[in-house]
């Protein structure tokens, strides 16, 4: 199990072959790759420039790990894998990769849903728009909260 806060892209293809190759154990991979959205869209008028994450160096890496473990408690993993990124991204950039491997397929799609919703509400990252001159640091989401609070205990 891994997890990666890094400012490089990553290549999903080469991630997955090193997350599965060797374990024969693994009958099911379930990815989800983040991407920058076109924010701008959602602002008519406006021309998206950038995204930049922020994040506390160690603090970022122990939470995502706990997010990671509570995950492994709840199914039964075979392998796991978050990258997450962050500095300044461009829209249609990758922002966060999870990838889950199980025997089998129900608990790798229900283990990878748990970590989304997790990840964007547990996350210690900082989001800050920048588009049409603006800059604005994005709020966290309603919908966000109530996807998570399915998975509480």
């Amino acid at each position: 199990m891994t997890v990666r806060v890094q400012r490089e892209d990553f290549d999903t293809a080469a991630e997955l072959e090193r997350l599965s190759t060797g374990n024969p154990r693994i009958g099911a991979v379930v990815t989800f790759t983040g991407l920058v959205r076109d924010f701008a869209a959602e602002q008519p008028g406006t021309t998206p420039q950038s995204m930049t994450l922020e994040h506390y160096p160690g603090m970022t890496e122990r939470q995502l790990g706990d997010i990671l473990a509570e995950a492994e408690s709840r199914w039964p993993l075979e392998a796991a894998l978050i990258i997450h990124r962050y500095g300044e991204l461009a829209p249609g950039d990758r922002i966060v990769l999870v990838v889950t491997a199980s025997a089998h397929r129900q608990a790798a799609f229900e283990a990878n849903a748990f970590l989304i919703d997790w990840l964007k509400t547990k996350a210690p990252f900082w989001k800050l728009e920048q588009a049409g001159g603006e800059r604005r640091w994005v709020e966290a989401k309603t919908s966000d909260d109530t996807a998570a609070a399915r998975w509480q205990r």
